[in-house]
């Protein structure tokens, strides 16, 4: 586990994103959808994200980790927060069987396509890091996770030089709707060492409450981003043929597509 990072100049940039990115997200999170369903505003909130997103990529380095904590500051149970018991039949049969028949699918634009059992994710090397989850309600939570780094996956299965996205397709049709959840990330972000599909929390098998088998960890974005119950990583060029074409369940919704604090 890499040693909490939390320097004077690191905080002060941290603040300053941590301000550029709520002037984006919270403009829509925090509005009515009268507000948000105007076309110019929809615009103008567009920009900003794309300004938040350029801002970060230009003053934070790409290797800057998000702060880690002491296990003395792991909440004593972590917060689970949207779908908490998924009620698809397939998944129902994973869990019965203690997920032995789960597989994660690494496919999309990549060299070789792979297939791997929860067992086999708990062989390769590990990373594990106390990190803190920050939810656009507006609650925090600290929680140890343990799991595979995303890099180390991606090297596996070899991106082809059109990758730009890398895209985690869950079990779970969020709050009963007719749309499985997803969510995506750029390369960076799919390469930052904090980054794991993570199938441990606080020394223990991830629960269902909190997305088992397994879940994405990307420690630099806010908690919408942490997809829950991933069972396809799919490597693209874009977002146009899945969903709403906008990245991400809720951004399909109307939330900002870039979440990086």
């Amino acid at each position: 586990m890499s040693k909490p990072r939390s320097s004077g100049p690191d905080r002060s940039r941290r603040r300053l994103l941590s301000g550029m990115a709520a002037l984006g997200a919270g403009s829509l999170l925090a509005g009515c959808d009268r507000i948000t369903d105007n076309a110019s505003v929809k615009r103008a909130l567009g920009s900003v994200e794309q300004l938040t997103y350029k801002a970060q990529r230009l003053i934070a380095s790409r290797q800057a980790l998000a702060q880690e904590f002491d296990k003395s500051q792991i909440a004593p149970i972590f917060r689970p927060n949207g779908t908490t018991n998924p009620q698809e039949d397939y998944y129902r049969a994973w869990m019965e069987n203690d997920f032995a028949d789960w597989r994660l699918t690494i496919d999309g634009l990549v060299e070789q396509p792979t297939t791997l059992s929860l067992a086999e994710l708990g062989e390769m090397p590990s990373r594990t890091q106390i990190t803190r989850h920050d939810c656009v309600e507006g609650w925090s939570c600290i929680g140890q996770w343990t799991g595979v780094p995303l890099a180390d996956l991606l090297d596996r299965v070899r991106p082809r030089d059109q990758a730009r996205f890398v895209v985690f397709h869950c079990a779970d049709h969020t709050y009963g709707g007719s749309d499985l959840y997803y969510e995506s990330l750029d390369m960076v972000e799919a390469y930052h060492p904090q980054t794991i599909l993570a199938y441990g929390l606080n020394d223990a098998a991830l629960p269902v409450a909190n997305g088992a088998p397994l879940r994405l960890r990307a420690e630099r974005q806010l908690g919408y981003k942490q997809a829950k119950y991933v069972m396809r990583v799919e490597l693209v060029d874009s977002f146009k043929h899945l969903h709403g074409g906008k990245g991400g369940y809720w951004e399909d919704r109307g939330y900002d597509w870039w979440a990086g604090i």
